[in-house]
């Protein structure tokens, strides 16, 4: 049995997006936090909105409140640094995670650029504490040559009540 070609190519990149989503959030488990800032372009937006009162996800990080905000991956390199100095004590010790990615959704092909939707789970250990972090994830790869990158990345996090800091490696 033979199959379109276009079939074919978009089995292609789902499997190349979701082979990309794998590897970040292996990253992430693994601390490897320097590998980590090289799936982000250079001018990648990273942002978790927060809850309204009436149960909706803030619209603008310019003028609403965020539960994490970067305009560009500066601030997730700057993030990064104070992680692997030791400067954050949210991250000291540093957790133990397990991310798990699923449902992945290509929701647009714009050649240049697909925007993905994915659900994330992830478990936390810290201080002989499990927690756990869960929502979806709206994301935008750019493709680069052979490579995919993250140009924006907008977390919407599910969880009712968080008992700590929320950093990069809880989503």
């Amino acid at each position: 049995m033979s199959l379109d070609h276009g079939v074919t190519a978009t089995r292609l990149d789902y499997t190349a997006i979701c082979a990309f989503l794998y590897h970040e959030a292996r990253l992430l488990d693994d601390r490897q936090w320097d590998e980590w800032l090289t799936c982000y372009a250079p001018d990648a937006s990273y942002w978790m909105p927060a809850w309204d009162d009436n149960d909706e996800t803030t619209e603008d990080p310019q003028s609403e409140i965020s539960l994490m905000y970067y305009p560009s991956r500066e601030g997730l390199e700057d993030r990064v640094f104070r992680i692997k100095t030791e400067r954050s004590g949210a991250s000291t010790p540093e957790p133990r995670t397990s991310h798990t990615v699923s449902n992945v959704e290509v929701v647009a092909d714009r050649g240049a650029e697909v925007d993905v939707r994915y659900n994330f789970h992830t478990l936390n250990h810290r201080y002989q504490v499990t927690d756990q972090f869960f929502g979806t994830m709206f994301v935008t790869l750019r493709r680069d040559g052979a490579n995919l990158l993250i140009s924006a990345k907008k977390i919407v996090l599910k969880n009712d009540y968080i008992r700590q800091v929320i950093d990069v490696y809880h989503v």
